[in-house]
């Protein structure tokens, strides 16, 4: 192993390939569906979270002894929820009789959560609600067709 490539690097490395490749599941599934964001938007959303994570605990570890600051990991993970809100908002589209995307927003902001939940080590818990966002997307959505909803 080079002298600049430290176990944590893989650690952190791993973390973020975990969170494409939990992201790209979920959003292959959508493609599938030929629903509006796919592979590669879930992908990006899940790594750029879990980077945003990553980053958040780092400053933590950096600064919590050397300086009197305060400094919250929280934060940074709280601003991910809120952005993802807004590109949420872009993906629904509103006509006069329904509105399209809602799905596809909310599984942008979970997409965002298996980051951070990646970003921060928390792997199980990334893997779990993976699984149970497929479940819902496809198993959810054939039960919704039956009793004839309009989930979007």
């Amino acid at each position: 192993m080079p002298d600049w490539l430290m176990p944590q690097d893989l650690e952190i490395g791993l973390r973020l390939v975990a969170a494409a490749l939990l992201g790209g599941v979920i959003g292959l599934e959508r493609e599938r569906q030929g629903k509006e964001a796919g592979v590669r938007t879930y992908a990006l959303v899940c790594l750029g979270s879990a980077l945003f994570m990553i980053v958040s605990v780092q400053i933590y570890e950096m600064y919590k002894i050397e300086t009197r600051a305060i400094v919250d990991p929280s934060r940074i993970a709280a601003q991910v929820v809120t952005g993802i809100g807004f590109l949420g908002a872009g993906a629904i589209i509103r006509f006069p009789q329904k509105i399209k995307g809602l799905t596809t927003a909310a599984g942008i902001w979970t997409a965002s959560g298996i980051g951070l939940a990646t970003g921060l080590g928390l792997y199980k818990p990334a893997i779990f609600t993976t699984i149970i966002a497929l479940v819902v997307l496809t198993v959810f959505s054939h039960i919704d067709r039956y009793f004839g909803g309009t989930d979007q």
